[in-house]
């Protein structure tokens, strides 16, 4: 797990590290020191922890003009033990929507598996964007499975052609708009 690294092609263009409005702001990183784990495998010093034990993130790309936030998610997303969507509601999403944002883009496929424990944290978030939307893109089938067994794509978006999504041959603009346009299908 240590050599899986947050995608980096896009740091030219936005760091969290450096954008006064980001959650991490501020945040420094070792290249040398891997002192996060998820469980007993240490990963790279460059994901986010915001509050989970077992799920790290990295803020890809935000654009406070077009109110949409890349992220990108690496770990177990756990409910159960740890709550993490409660964590990722108040402590990132929530800073960034008093930002302005209101269209999220998480990346999953280096989610190994999701555990699921209630609803509250996906309604609250889901209402919060108002018209906006929280789009999953390349989550894998079996994570996906305990997301529709849970009734979980009633808050988050996914399915179709946002379980393939080719998102690295894109930039940050190019990736929203893709997604923007499905997401606008199938509100529309």
């Amino acid at each position: 797990m240590h050599l899986i690294e947050p995608y980096f092609n896009w740091r030219n263009l936005y760091t969290a590290e450096d954008d006064k409005m980001s959650p991490f702001y501020k945040r420094t990183y070792s290249e040398f020191y891997f002192t996060n784990a998820i469980y007993d495998h240490y990963i790279h010093p460059q994901w986010d922890e915001f509050g989970s034990p077992t799920l790290y993130m990295k803020i890809l790309f935000v654009d406070y003009e077009l109110s949409f936030c890349i992220i990108e998610l690496l770990g177990e997303w756990n409910d159960c033990i740890n709550n993490d969507v409660m964590f990722l509601k108040r402590d990132v999403a929530d800073v960034l929507m008093k930002r302005g944002i209101t269209k999220f883009i998480l990346i999953g496929e280096n989610v190994l598996n999701f555990h699921h424990d209630g609803d509250d944290y996906y309604d609250e978030w889901y209402q919060d964007v108002e018209d906006g939307w929280i789009a999953a893109i390349n989550f894998h089938e079996h994570v996906i499975s305990e997301f529709k067994k849970r009734n979980i794509d009633y808050y988050l978006n996914f399915g179709g052609e946002m379980d393939t999504l080719n998102w690295r041959t894109l930039d940050p603009l190019g990736l929203f708009q893709k997604v923007d346009g499905m997401m606008q299908r199938r509100i529309g």
